[in-house]
């Protein structure tokens, strides 16, 4: 069954190839362990505090085995990349790779609630939604957004969100360069 989000075959356009290089998340797998280790401890401490009551049973631990599972999925970090021209995100619950191309982007539209995120679409309908964190973590992935964007302003197809990606632009560079004083001592 296909989600009207999901990856889908391109009506128009391929995406670009060129001599620009994949980037990825590079705090990625260090999340994971970080949501590894949450649903580690949460197993460990409900089955010591099950076991000391002495209430654990098979049935309870597998429980409480689930519970640590849900609680990884929960925590588990998205994995996002960024080429030449296009964004993707994937989802460990769902296995879903949702891939947008920067160069032809429609909107990118700043979602406010518990946690922030940016949803970006296309022209050729894609959506993905990330978290702007990563972009500001991540300059690398940050440059080959903000590439594809100024093709998509000076193209015209860029109508909703410049200002938000123009405010997320002024972030990223105030904190590359906070971490670049850090480096170097001048902070």
């Amino acid at each position: 069954m296909e989600h009207r989000d999901d990856t889908r075959p391109q009506t128009a356009g391929s995406y670009p190839s060129g001599a620009g290089t994949v980037v990825y998340d590079r705090d990625w797998a260090e999340d994971v362990r970080r949501s590894v280790r949450c649903a580690v401890a949460l197993l460990g401490l409900l089955l010591c505090v099950d076991w000391t009551a002495g209430g654990l049973t098979w049935w309870r631990g597998a429980l409480w085995l689930l519970l640590a599972v849900l609680l990884l999925l929960v925590l588990f970090p998205v994995r996002v990349s960024a080429g030449p021209g296009w964004l993707a995100t994937r989802r460990l619950p769902r296995l879903r790779t949702r891939r947008v191309r920067t160069d032809l982007l429609a909107s990118a539209r700043p979602l406010d609630g518990v946690t922030q995120r940016l949803v970006l679409r296309d022209t050729l309908g894609n959506r993905v939604e990330i978290d702007p964190e990563v972009l500001i973590r991540n300059p690398e992935l940050w440059y080959r957004l903000a590439e594809g964007a100024r093709v998509s302003e000076a193209a015209g197809t860029l109508r909703c969100g410049t200002a938000a990606l123009h405010r997320l632009a002024r972030r990223v560079d105030r904190e590359t360069a906070l971490g670049v004083f850090r480096v170097s001592g001048l902070e």
